[in-house]
């Protein structure tokens, strides 16, 4: 399996460090992203808990050219005509394609996506909430994903000691 994510022009990069470590959590192999935007504001802010630091983080000019031809398209975004999120049943190779915090994904992509889904919110949620909940989608309806007391062990904060205390019987 194969998972990318595409950012189209994003802005802030506060919203691109929550993305990062969402990538890294749900196991994302890239990121790619469109604009200078977030070129522009990424001088101006540091992340200090290095979140997603082994993910790429690749600026590009078009996200499709870096689209395998194995990979289907999902354009994530809340458009007439698109897949409720509880409906979707993911691809194994994916790049999941989420507009600006302050606009939407062009028509032209739209256009070229195997697929378009929306989280049925009232309102909208930002790039970075919208991101986690879609990788989380996946992981949840994937039959591979592990669940046990080892993942939690390996993947809880290290001041975190709590366990669930057993039931009386």
């Amino acid at each position: 399996m194969n998972v990318s994510i595409g950012l189209t022009n994003p802005k802030s990069p506060s919203n691109i460090g929550v993305v990062l470590r969402a990538a890294g959590c749900y196991q994302v192999d890239a990121i790619f992203y469109t604009g200078e935007r977030y070129n522009r504001a990424a001088k101006f802010h540091t992340d200090p808990n290095g979140a997603g630091e082994n993910i790429p983080l690749t600026g590009v000019e078009d996200l499709l050219e870096y689209i395998s031809e194995n990979t289907k398209i999902v354009c994530v975004e809340l458009v007439e005509g698109a897949i409720p999120l509880p409906e979707y049943k993911h691809p194994d190779n994916a790049i999941y394609i989420f507009g600006p915090e302050d606009g939407t994904i062009s028509q032209e992509m739209i256009n070229k996506a195997d697929n378009v889904v929306y989280i049925p919110t009232i309102g909208c949620m930002n790039l970075a909430a919208t991101v986690n909940v879609v990788l989380y989608d996946r992981l949840a309806k994937s039959k591979s994903h592990v669940t046990n007391n080892e993942l939690i062990r390996e993947s809880r904060d290290t001041n975190n000691k709590v366990k669930v205390k057993a039931a009386i019987k």
